[in-house]
């Protein structure tokens, strides 16, 4: 009892320990701009802090990849990964947003809570079991790059310096919610074709009514299936453009379609369906950013659930996409908050990711699983 008790303070120690070595690097990592495809300065700070603490990483890219000390083929694989990649500042703030400051318990600046308040909760996590010999399981790092843009040079080269992962934490705000599903995301280059010719003499085929017959489509077509965490299909037709001259009966019309697919139908299958009832010619700009689910009877999410997790399925992408393994997004921070003006994220929420990562693993590493 005595042990179990010494123990215990010992563990509380070492959180508290972590939490405000945590809020240290991320005020720091506040005061570099990180702009996504511009995160060279982050990517080598974030990698001198490991460095300073006895831990080998490597860049791959702007990206920090790196395993825990005794790293072992034999044993299943789990991947903390989060981004240090920013939007640009918007116009409207108010104070200036590579200025860390905390007021009120909150810590302002760009990039605090999407996704600063992840990220160092997951380095601590990692850092604190980086040279723990006693491990069933492997524990992995990155802090990607270009998420905000979805690039090819972030997570998805940074996977390429991982062998299997056996399952992913994927560090966003989700106000320490668990997704356990998330929805595709396909951008549509859409041309609707038709016949020039002079609008005072009725000529031509105007292009324009070709494609409203197909936005109209888009706006009533309904799904047969439905995902039971992601809901239907939404396709929305966001950008629109036509016509060089007010008497010619344009032959072209674009638009553009923004698609967000499910787990019942993945991007290729909604392409098919568009291509089966649209006119117009369809060009996907990408197939990438695929929708994801994780099977609920996965060892690793029932005993995240068993902690008393809300869980839902989330509408917004992340490099979660980009994880072929069974994930989850979950982390410190409020999704409304991200890209906002004068983005801020309450320092007592980085103590709660920071203190719950290390305690699920602490207790994950008694119950071990297979690959």
């Amino acid at each position: 009892m005595i042990n179990d008790i010494s123990m215990h303070s010992v563990l509380i120690e070492d959180i508290a320990y972590k939490q405000a070595e945590a809020l240290a690097l991320l005020k720091c990592l506040i005061e570099i701009p990180s702009i996504s495809k511009d995160e060279a300065q982050s990517a080598a700070f974030i990698q001198q802090w490991l460095f300073e603490r006895g831990i080998t990483s490597t860049l791959v890219g702007n990206n920090v990849c790196a395993k825990n000390k005794y790293f072992d083929d034999h044993k299943p694989s789990v991947l903390l990964i989060s981004h240090h990649d920013t939007v640009p500042p918007s116009k409207s703030y108010t104070r200036d947003p590579y200025c860390a400051e905390i007021i009120d318990g909150k810590l302002y600046g760009l990039g605090s809570n999407d996704a600063g308040g992840a990220l160092v909760s997951m380095i601590a996590t990692f850092s604190y079991f980086y040279q723990r010999a006693d491990l069933p399981f492997n524990l992995l790092f990155c802090a990607a790059a270009e998420e905000e843009i979805s690039g090819k040079n972030g997570a998805e080269l940074a996977l390429t310096f991982f062998d299997a992962i056996d399952f992913a934490i994927v560090g966003e705000p989700t106000s320490m919610e668990l997704a356990i599903s998330e929805k595709g995301l396909m951008v549509c280059d859409c041309v609707a074709h038709g016949k020039t010719g002079h609008a005072a003499r009725n000529e031509g085929d105007n292009a324009i009514l070709k494609a409203v017959d197909d936005i109209n489509w888009i706006n009533s077509y309904q799904f047969v299936q439905t995902s039971e965490t992601l809901g239907d299909v939404k396709m929305s037709v966001t950008m629109i453009n036509a016509g060089v001259k007010h008497n010619v009966v344009p032959e072209k019309c674009h638009f553009v379609v923004d698609v967000r697919s499910t787990d019942a139908y993945g991007n290729e299958d909604v392409l098919q369906i568009m291509r089966q009832y649209m006119a117009s010619e369809i060009t996907p700009r990408s197939l990438r950013i695929k929708p994801s689910k994780t099977p609920i009877e996965h060892p690793l999410m029932q005993a995240l659930l068993a902690k008393g997790i809300n869980s839902y399925g989330s509408p917004t992408t992340s490099d979660q996409a980009m994880v072929n393994c069974p994930s989850v997004k979950f982390s410190p921070g409020d999704s409304k908050r991200s890209h906002s003006a004068d983005e801020f994220i309450y320092v007592e929420q980085i103590n709660e990711g920071i203190e719950f990562f290390i305690t699920f693993f602490n207790e994950l590493k008694d119950k071990p699983w297979q690959k």
